[in-house]
């Protein structure tokens, strides 16, 4: 019976540590995160615009687009909207 009880007291003694080492860790990187977010901020990115004329989609390629979600859905689809990305 001894040897059960000094099993569970070490158990538990190893379990409370990893678990505040654990709790360390977390807070640490969270710090972390806060402190590099401030000193180096995302940077914002600038997206082009294209010209108008090169974004229309000729009638060949939407009637292709078109065909494709139809069979793809079996005709309970529709295309509303195409745009080049």
């Amino acid at each position: 019976m001894e040897n059960i009880g000094l099993g569970l007291q070490l158990m538990l003694v190893g379990m409370v540590t990893v678990f505040a080492i654990l709790i360390i860790v977390i807070n640490f990187s969270k710090l972390l995160i806060v402190i590099i977010n401030k000193v180096a901020p995302e940077e914002a990115t600038t997206v082009k615009k294209q010209p108008a004329s090169s974004t229309t989609i000729d009638a060949n390629t939407m009637s292709i687009i078109q065909a494709a979600v139809a069979s793809i859905t079996g005709g309970k689809g529709t295309v509303s909207k195409v745009e080049k990305i």
